[in-house]
């Protein structure tokens, strides 16, 4: 008897060890997600779900967020090792925070283009940049678009344009409502929520900012100093199984949403269906994504958007392009290569 209990407890023992030691080798992850559950979170929900992560050795955590600025300083504080944000809102914060300590840095490309749009109704008579001039555009104060407008502004000779400020949720109401004569928004965002006002594609004008001489990037992947400089490893490999689990999306986004739904079972399946296979051609699949390399920048193209950024926000001191970027981790050209094909 005193046999068999010694031999159970060894083997408790034993087992409990090996468990240790197998966790022990798992990479705790939290990461923060620059909006609510919609369709574009698929791209890290789908390699969670399918686990891509788990097989990377990491335990991610990947949680709602309500913006860009916000995530950035989530992953500044130290709350979150990795994040989801605008590149311009993270160079907003190094430039506006020179002596911060921790500043996170972007790692992955994943919008290659700024979801950026203004947005109009046809009735309205607006039909390109210039009859913007001496109108009212409404957006919350905090919008990409909007404080990226300086830029969209400059390159398209637009003046005297008066600005309503909102909360997100009114903004697209106040436009149907006549409150505002243009809107601007992520594309994928607003004209979905205009429609869901009752107004068809059709009658909306949209135009989006890298069609009209803005060539912002978009949203990145960013991570804290802390987990750059302590775990580099873990990085690399959340970069190979979101690349792996952004190539099932892509190619199948309908079937992606099933990862949003679980996250979220009270969302629109077929509106976030759309919401994604938007953001896929406008801002992942895009002409200058296919041209640069998914993931990837160009040195010119980010050291210009550094200058236009340190303007149109009128931060405190420059933008330094080679402090906000840092593309050691990424995956392979091989493992990159995920973009389809241009539709002819």
């Amino acid at each position: 008897m005193i046999k068999r209990t010694f031999i159970k407890t060894t083997l408790g023992l034993a087992l409990a060890a090996s468990f240790s030691a197998a966790s022990a080798q798992t990479t705790p992850v939290k990461f923060q997600l620059d909006w609510r559950f919609e369709g574009p979170s698929a791209l890290f929900l789908v390699p969670a779900a399918k686990g891509y992560f788990k097989d990377a050795k990491l335990d991610v955590t990947v949680d709602a967020g309500n913006g860009s600025g916000g995530a950035v300083n989530r992953v500044a504080s130290g709350a979150y090792d990795l994040g989801f944000a605008d590149l311009a809102a993270l160079m907003e914060f190094h430039a506006n925070n020179p002596d911060a300590p921790n500043k996170p840095v972007a790692v992955m490309m994943v919008y290659n283009n700024t979801p950026a749009s203004v947005m109009a109704l046809k009735k309205s008579g607006i039909k390109t940049p210039a009859d913007l001039s001496g109108k009212k555009l409404g957006a919350p104060v905090f919008d990409a678009g909007r404080k990226a407008f300086p830029v969209f502004e400059k390159a398209n000779n637009v003046s005297n344009v008066q600005w309503v400020s909102m909360d997100p949720p009114l903004r697209e109401t106040m436009l149907v409502r006549g409150d505002v004569d243009a809107i601007t928004g992520f594309t994928f965002t607003s004209l979905l929520n205009i429609e869901a006002r009752g107004v068809k594609a059709d009658d909306v004008v949209v135009m989006q900012y890298p069609d009209y001489g803005v060539k912002l990037y978009g949203n990145a992947i960013i991570a804290s100093p802390k987990m750059i400089k302590e775990n580099p490893e873990a990085i690399k490999a959340f970069l190979v199984a979101f690349t792996k689990g952004a190539k099932d999306v892509i190619a199948d986004p309908a079937k992606a949403i099933d990862s949003v739904k679980a996250r979220d079972g009270i969302i629109n399946t077929q509106l976030e269906t759309r919401r994604l296979q938007l953001a896929i051609d406008t801002v992942i699949n895009s002409a200058d994504a296919r041209a640069e390399g998914f993931g990837q920048v160009k040195a010119p193209r980010l050291s210009l958007m550094a200058s236009q950024v340190s303007d149109a926000y009128k931060t405190k001191s420059r933008v330094d392009a080679n402090a906000v970027w840092n593309g050691s981790f990424l995956p392979t050209a091989k493992e990159l290569d995920i973009l389809p094909k241009a539709k002819k």
